[in-house]
């Protein structure tokens, strides 16, 4: 798995197959409430489900690709990202982990997964004592991601923990085509330990997907509500510089002064970019690494941004099943 921060992020769905409903049921009850989770009873469904799986998300890959050859021949990349979330709602649809249990009647876990052929996603196998060693060899041949003692005690707390890192490893294709956009310097901030649990903490309370994003260095991000977030980050060591940039835009000495000192910085180059109305905005500076290398501001972007209304992620779960177990 990748050890650095995603540079792209995005929700999916989590599907479980089981042929008992009722732990199918349980799982649905103990996943997080914020999570897409889908439930199959028949094997056979979730393959039907799965069958243009692969294609979706080839075509997803696409939209991503073309963005990011855009801003290589100039375009600005913020504009197309908050373009590509307001256009493309059913990338919530798209299946980022299945989890199967291996012991079925008829066909087992592995034979499911092994039918999957080109789809990207994460692979968890759900296994009785009997079954361990298969899945010992499973996953060091690398046909699953993880495994998962069925009927473990705390079954709930493993899958969550386990799900959640598949998670945040998801898009390694992705992950590496967005990597092109950083310049070194920015990629290594990245890799730090410290940067990667301040960013990991501050994402995981406040949004749902983002991207990283180089000119500016910052994350663009959207919650569940489908408001869409900037989170800048800035050099400590560049900081005079930015000011520079502050005064040719008129912002005034004492902004300058907050600047330089580390308290405040503004967003002036994403605010142009998105062709916002309004004085640029300023956000309180907060360390984002343990020695204050490199600062970080919060700041919300008004609806304006986007170039049309979203489908927020909130309305996507009241939209969908309430984790029903398909079984027809």
């Amino acid at each position: 798995m990748n050890p650095t921060f995603p540079l792209f992020h995005r929700s999916g769905s989590t599907v479980f197959v089981d042929d008992d409903p009722d732990y199918l049921e349980m799982l649905g009850m103990v996943m997080p409430s914020h999570w897409q989770v889908e439930l199959y009873s028949r094997p056979g469904l979730f393959l039907e489900r799965m069958a243009d799986e692969p294609a979706r998300w080839e075509a997803d890959a696409a939209v991503q690709l073309h963005m990011i050859d855009r801003a290589r021949q100039g375009h600005f990349m913020a504009p197309q990202v908050l373009r590509y979330w307001a256009e493309n709602p059913a990338r919530y649809q798209l299946i980022k982990t299945c989890v199967i249990d291996y012991a079925m009647p008829g066909i087992n876990g592995l034979q499911v997964l092994n039918a999957l052929l080109d789809w990207p996603g994460s692979r968890v196998l759900l296994t009785g004592q009997a079954d361990e060693q298969v899945a010992i060899d499973a996953f060091n041949r690398g046909l699953i991601d993880q495994y998962i003692p069925k009927h473990a005690d705390d079954i709930s707390t493993q899958l969550i923990g386990k799900l959640r890192t598949l998670h945040q490893a998801a898009h390694a294709r992705l992950n590496g085509q967005w990597r092109g956009t950083l310049s070194s310097r920015q990629y290594a901030w990245l890799q730090m330990p410290s940067v990667m649990e301040t960013l990991r903490g501050h994402s995981d309370r406040h949004w749902i997907e983002h991207v990283v994003l180089s000119d500016p260095f910052g994350l663009l991000a959207m919650d569940a509500d489908g408001r869409c977030h900037w989170l800048q980050l800035e050099p400590a060591d560049r900081l005079g510089e930015l000011a520079e940039v502050a005064a040719t835009a008129g912002l005034g000495l004492t902004v300058c002064e907050q600047i330089v000192s580390g308290r405040q910085l503004p967003a002036i180059e994403l605010h142009q970019q998105l062709g916002l109305s309004g004085p640029v905005p300023m956000a309180k500076a907060f360390p984002v690494d343990r020695e204050g290398k490199l600062l970080g501001a919060h700041f919300t972007l008004p609806a304006s941004a986007l170039p049309q209304p979203v489908y927020a992620y909130r309305n996507f779960l009241e939209d969908q099943r309430q984790r029903r177990v398909q079984d027809v």
